[in-house]
């Protein structure tokens, strides 16, 4: 990183590690609405306390306690309009979990990412329309012209590509971090 220019260090670790903050602080809000506003009034306080940051630190370790204290603080707010809201030792107790459980997480989801950028665009379709529209494939055979049978077959294959990819990824990440 540019130690000339702390400013773009931050961006590049904010950058870096936003899946894994978005998914620490909806694991302490499961299925709450609000997980997305108090993401960005995290990042926001991330940014604002940035001068705080010792590059070369642990940035993941610093965003998530800032992180769970913003989810803390929309906690009591929800507190004082007598919703329910977990106690303090076992939101400490998912925290702990979640932060120990996330670690990987966003290297394996920027990986995959990119892996699914790799993949000829009819192969994105079919993961697409499988797994994020979670079409079956009937509809979705019926829709291009092709027997369930023949889409079982691709899908198969494009997900051990898929698997492939994400493992060479995430080992030469490793490679670079050791």
């Amino acid at each position: 990183m540019d130690s000339k220019d702390p400013d773009a260090a931050i961006v590049s670790l904010l950058t870096q590690h936003q899946p894994a903050i978005h998914l620490y602080i909806e694991s302490l809000l499961p299925g709450d609405r609000a997980a997305e506003d108090v993401a960005q009034e995290a990042n926001s306080i991330i940014w604002e306390k940035r001068s705080e940051f010792e590059l070369g630190t642990n940035f993941k370790a610093w965003a998530f306690s800032i992180a769970r204290f913003q989810v803390r603080k929309y906690r009591f707010k929800q507190a004082k309009e007598s919703r329910f809201v977990f106690c303090e030792e076992l939101e400490e107790v998912i925290a702990e979990e979640m932060a120990d459980t996330l670690e990987g997480i966003s290297d394996h989801h920027l990986a995959l990412r990119e892996c699914l950028r790799k993949l000829k665009p009819a192969d994105r379709d079919l993961i697409y329309h499988r797994y994020f529209k979670k079409t079956p494939l009937s509809d979705y055979g019926e829709k291009i012209g092709r027997s369930v049978g023949g889409l079982k077959v691709t899908l198969h294959r494009v997900r051990n590509r898929l698997q492939t990819c994400i493992e060479k990824r995430l080992a030469w990440q490793k490679g670079l971090g050791a």
